[in-house]
């Protein structure tokens, strides 16, 4: 299993760029996500950058990843999805949509 984390680019070179996660910096493949400019946020997998994120997207993900690693190292996961927690859970629009019709799965 790979997990996604987010990197801010730093700069880019053609269809390569350099891109951290705040503590480390690593070389990024753009082909997937096509030209950026410096500052811009991704989804990294396997130095791959897969998915361009807004920079809100990019806190929430690294505030996940940092509780988990804190659960991990048998610490507490703190606020890491207080996000989550303050909604509530939402349905995908066309089940929603089937839900409001009374529509039920049998």
């Amino acid at each position: 299993m790979c997990v996604g984390v987010p990197l801010r680019i730093l700069s880019v070179d053609g269809i390569a760029a350099r891109a951290t996660d705040g503590t480390h910096e690593e070389l990024i493949d753009l082909s997937l996500v096509g030209e950026v400019p410096v500052g811009t946020w991704v989804l990294g997998f396997l130095g791959t950058a897969r998915e361009v994120i807004i920079q809100d997207e990019a806190e929430k993900i690294g505030k996940a990843l940092n509780g988990l690693r804190s659960l991990m190292n048998g610490g507490e996961l703190g606020a890491a999805f207080d996000d989550l927690e303050q909604r509530a859970p939402q349905l995908p629009p066309h089940l929603q949509a089937a839900l409001d019709k009374g529509e039920t799965i049998a």
